[in-house]
């Protein structure tokens, strides 16, 4: 009959083929904006932006130093410092050796001096990969230290911020540390040396309440989150909808929260030129 032959014919098809195609695991990546999956080298040889759409993905710490810093210069500073446990936290150790094995980084941030097309500088740079750039002890004692040699070797400050915050693993020590950053930046200003801040995204909470907000100049890259709590926080706090996107980096630039928005293409050439200009300034005086 005709309707068993449909039958036979739809159970054939079910029969699925072998497929030959290899696709490496860990080589693709998922854009967030526009969905597209992407060839991860794709994405590096594109300074980590998405040729599809533009979006910018986050950078590991030693893509942005090769971005930023001449080569072979960047001098780590040798700070021996181990984060601690101050809230007795069972799994916080064990979380800490696994971020570590991980990303290659010890902590949060990663601070040293290094030349911007031959201009020496000292630099900090901040890793979402590690506890999501979080605030730490170690962190505020890493930033602190490099602002001191800044002052001490007579050099303009960098710092490229990205977290979510203070640490709540290290309590109240983590709000601490922004004191102590935002005292030691005191100290930077007195004596008439540049702070350059490059918001980075997300930027939030201490961070953002501290240091990053701080600088002479405040540099952002396009489309990055920043504030001090999420939108839904701030509503439920003031009982008041906001504007759409009032957190994004060009909001914040039309109401003059940060100075100038710069695409990673141009970063490392803006920061010299910023340079150069605070040099000649000062040159003159």
């Amino acid at each position: 009959m005709i309707v068993d032959k449909i039958k036979k014919r739809e159970a054939q098809n079910v029969k699925a083929k072998k497929s030959n195609v290899d696709i490496p695991i860990g080589k693709w990546v998922k854009c967030d904006n526009c969905k597209e999956i992407i060839y991860k080298e794709k994405i590096r040889e594109n300074l980590s932006i998405c040729p599809n759409c533009g979006h910018y993905f986050r950078m590991h710490i030693g893509r942005r130093l090769e971005l930023i810093i001449d080569e072979g210069t960047y001098k780590r500073f040798d700070i021996n410092i181990e984060t601690t446990n101050p809230l007795e936290l069972e799994d916080y150790p064990k979380k800490l050796k696994t971020l570590r094995e991980k990303t290659g980084l010890d902590e949060a941030v990663s601070c040293g001096t290094g030349n911007i097309n031959g201009e020496k500088v000292v630099i900090c740079i901040m890793d979402s990969g590690f506890l999501m750039g979080s605030m730490g002890i170690v962190v505020g004692e890493k930033i602190t230290y490099a602002i001191e040699q800044a002052i001490k070797q007579k050099l303009p400050l960098i710092i490229f911020s990205v977290s979510g915050g203070a640490r709540m693993q290290e309590g109240i020590i983590s709000l601490m540390q922004m004191a102590k950053t935002t005292s030691a930046l005191t100290k930077l200003d007195e004596a008439g040396l540049l702070y350059i801040s490059v918001l980075t995204d997300p930027t939030y909470g201490g961070v953002t309440a501290s240091f990053a907000s701080l600088g002479d100049i405040v540099l952002a890259e396009p489309h990055a989150m920043i504030g001090f709590a999420g939108q839904r926080v701030i509503e439920q706090t003031i009982g008041e909808s906001l504007p759409e996107g009032f957190q994004t980096a060009e909001f914040l630039l039309e109401h003059g929260f940060i100075d100038k928005i710069v695409e990673r293409k141009d970063l490392k050439n803006i920061l010299y030129r910023l340079i150069q200009f605070h040099k000649s300034s000062k040159d003159k005086k």
